[in-house]
């Protein structure tokens, strides 16, 4: 059964629920390269070869997706398009199945849970999503999902801000090294595999901890202080830094520098480390010659 499309004022439909959007890796052990730095990605609309409908509901259909936030690279989301109880106990939910990779991806079966708008769980199965078929590299696929009474934990059901949802099995992957691009490209194989070996054979941070680890620092001719830290996320998601103020002591614990660093969308994926150096200029630097021959490098805490 085709949805029933709630209108705005303006006569045009509108989106009952909201966006949930994982990991590609976490959820299909899948990725893509992004288009050169491509930081957004707009899906194009797919339907199931199978599906047959109105002229009216192909335009709800395009002008809701059009609606959808863009996603970033190597995402899967459900956007939620309506929701209607069908029967008391029984409600059928419509949502976008959306794939921002640069190739075709199928799902298997997986469990969906369904949420209000604070997050409560008003409802949970376990669905075989191959019925959706291929679903095309950047696109948002409509399909209809069934909740029954058993699978349902209210009978009070939201008109609005509810969302579906993935639900991850905690990772049993082996802690693992994550590369930026940049790194990609400069770093020679040797060093890729030996980065690599390290980071699997050191004990993986606590579930939940994300550290911090020196790995090089250096004062250049021009007193500049270049140190490189593996930051290591021991958590089932991904995170996402802004700003890290980082303090730096030499071999007598003396503090040698300090500074914040702004990062772009710094994303350190679920269950890996990154590595990244941080430059501080002369300015930072509070001793003219530093002895390195042991050292440790940490972010502030906020006071």
């Amino acid at each position: 059964m085709l949805p029933f499309f709630r209108k705005k004022k303006n006569g045009n439909p509108k989106m009952e629920g909201n966006e949930s959007a994982v990991s590609s890796e976490e959820l299909l052990n899948e990725t893509s390269e992004a288009d050169n730095t491509e930081e957004e990605v707009h899906t194009d609309l797919s339907f199931h070869p199978e599906w047959t409908m109105s002229k009216e509901d192909q335009y709800s259909f395009q002008f809701l997706n059009m609606e959808c936030p863009a996603l970033r690279p190597n995402q899967i989301s459900l956007s939620g398009i309506s929701l209607q109880e069908n029967e008391p106990g029984t409600c059928q939910i419509t949502a976008f199945i959306r794939n921002s990779l640069n190739k075709t991806i199928t799902l298997h079966e997986t469990t969906l849970v369904f949420l209000d708008a604070k997050d409560n769980v008003l409802g949970r199965k376990t669905v075989d999503l191959s019925s959706a078929g291929e679903i095309p590299a950047k696109s948002s696929r409509p399909w209809n999902f069934t909740f029954n009474d058993e699978e349902l934990f209210t009978s009070d059901l939201p008109e609005e801000g509810w969302k579906l949802a993935f639900q991850l099995k905690p990772s049993s992957r082996k802690h693992s090294l994550q590369l930026d691009n940049s790194w990609e490209q400069s770093l020679a194989e040797k060093d890729k595999s030996k980065l690599k070996e390290m980071v699997e054979n050191l004990d993986p941070p606590k579930p939940g901890e994300v550290n911090f680890m020196g790995l090089k620092a250096l004062q250049k001719d021009d007193g500049a202080l270049h140190v490189t830290l593996l930051i290591r996320n021991g958590s089932n998601k991904n995170i996402t830094l802004e700003q890290i103020p980082l303090q730096v002591e030499d071999s007598h614990s003396q503090v040698v520098a300090k500074g914040g660093f702004s990062l772009d969308q710094f994303e350190v994926k679920a269950n890996t480390s990154k590595p990244w150096t941080f430059i501080f200029p002369t300015e930072l630097v509070q001793k003219e010659h530093i002895d390195l021959s042991s050292w440790k490098a940490y972010p502030l805490q906020k006071k």
